[in-house]
């Protein structure tokens, strides 16, 4: 098993490598995508900065361009999930590879796994070339609590592999990936709050917000990385994503494997 899911990280990692442009792309854009939303900030508080007396009463801290950078790097790790694994069987189609693949002897939901390894791995690099240029170049403070900061993160490792796997099960049954990466993504970048406070948004907003996993990691990753915040003040966040992540690992599992078996019984899996 560890063989396997090791074998397609591996070619996932050497395929991500022969493309320089993908490389470059991982150094630079980690520092770029937040600075639209932190000019955007700076711009809308005003001449003398008048409107930060009232981002820090609702947001509940006057680091913005702390905020900005955590929830920004908390919703590009669900967006590079859902164009790297949700989207992966639809790449083995368009290579060629993926009825080969489904013909070993490897269980398919390891290749899934391995997959989810390799991401997470150039995820890992990703993370920690942006939070160099974050405090070098953009001169964002952080505060942090290691060990809430550890617990946020690993709480929240199952949901977003979870929800890329189902989604990687759709792909294959829709055979389409673009509409759908955009749909999701969408969803929670207008919901979760990653450059401004859920507080702002009006009541059902504000509700939808609260079911959405990716709400409670940046919540709970701002506490942590930016306001040294113990375990028991993230408590109430950790404990939805502790069963929301379980939910969502079950509902990828069963929707992978239901898919699975409907391809292999229409024999769909070819099909373009």
């Amino acid at each position: 098993m560890i063989r396997a899911i090791a074998a397609v990280a591996r070619r996932e990692i050497v395929i991500f490598l022969r493309y320089p442009g993908w490389v470059i792309g991982a150094l630079v854009w980690p520092a770029l995508f937040p600075l639209m939303y932190l000019f955007a900030s700076r711009a809308l508080a005003g001449p003398q900065g008048e409107g930060m007396e009232t981002f820090t009463r609702v947001a509940g801290t006057a680091n913005y361009a702390g905020f900005i950078v955590v929830g920004t790097t908390a919703w590009m790790w669900l967006n590079m999930t859902l164009w790297s694994v949700g989207t992966s069987l639809r790449n083995e189609q368009l290579r060629g590879t993926l009825e080969s693949n489904w013909l070993s002897s490897s269980p398919r939901f390891l290749v899934m796994l391995g997959i989810a390894a390799a991401h997470a791995m150039n995820f890992i690099v990703f993370l920690l070339v942006g939070v160099l240029e974050f405090v070098l170049i953009l001169g964002v403070r952080f505060n942090p609590n290691p060990t809430a900061t550890l617990a946020a993160v690993a709480l929240t490792v199952p949901w977003v592999y979870g929800l890329g796997m189902a989604f990687a099960a759709l792909v294959l049954l829709f055979k389409e990936a673009q509409a759908m990466v955009f749909f999701v993504r969408g969803i929670f970048l207008v919901f979760a709050g990653i450059s401004f406070p859920v507080a702002v948004l009006p009541d059902w907003m504000r509700g939808i917000a609260g079911w959405l996993p990716l709400t409670h990691s940046i919540e709970a990753l701002r506490l942590a990385l930016l306001e040294n915040a113990p375990l028991s003040l993230l408590q109430a966040n950790l404990t939805f994503l502790a069963w929301a992540g379980g939910a969502l690992m079950i509902a990828g599992y069963v929707t992978f494997q239901s898919v699975d078996r409907l391809t292999h019984r229409t024999g769909s899996v070819a099909h373009h």
